[in-house]
């Protein structure tokens, strides 16, 4: 390749990069103004995904050797399968599970955050480390405290939120690369 071919590949690359970002910040936003809508959608995904994993043990349990291998494999794809159709026809019921475990999972990292915290307090800037803990408790707070009904927006705007720091994220390095490309160029 000549170096002129790589800059207009890489051109091209960014360009793609900077579209996708867009899309994301859209995304986003569509998230963070329709959250109840946005997390029945993730939890009919998260339901999908179980049903195909399910579908995936009965399909494994054809290379079984023994009948009691087959069996359990069976049913626990029989399990799974099931499971995950009723959850994707009872997606609200799905949200909820979904919106809690969130919750314990934001309990969790919180309490390991400031744990850390007490580890690494001698290190410069080990109070960001404090101040995220802090703020993850808050968040999972806000979200267990008034479940079930914090299932109609926490799925949503959390992911929105998300979608949006990340088109951002990913706008700024792709539009700082093509400027970098400018000066080398």
């Amino acid at each position: 390749m000549t170096a002129r071919s790589t800059t207009e590949v890489f051109k091209e690359v960014t360009g793609m990069s900077i579209g996708w970002a867009v899309v994301m910040i859209v995304l986003g936003f569509l998230a963070v103004f329709l959250p109840f809508a946005t997390g029945i959608g993730v939890s009919v995904l998260v339901s999908l995904i179980i049903i195909f994993a399910g579908i995936g043990h009965l399909v494994y349990a054809f290379a079984a050797r023994g009948a009691g291998a087959f069996l359990w494999r069976m049913l626990i794809g029989i399990v799974y399968v099931v499971g995950g159709g009723y959850l994707a026809f009872h997606p609200g019921l799905a949200l909820d599970s979904l919106t809690l475990v969130l919750a314990a999972i934001f309990l969790v990292e919180g309490v390991l955050e400031i744990v850390a915290f007490f580890q690494f307090r001698a290190l410069p800037g080990s109070g960001l480390i404090l101040f995220d803990g802090v703020v993850t408790l808050l968040l999972a707070y806000l979200i267990w405290r008034p479940w079930p009904s914090s299932s109609t927006w926490a799925i949503g705007i959390l992911l929105g939120i998300n979608l949006i720091v990340s088109g951002i994220t990913g706008l700024m390095f792709s539009l700082a690369a093509r400027k970098a490309l400018k000066v080398v160029a």
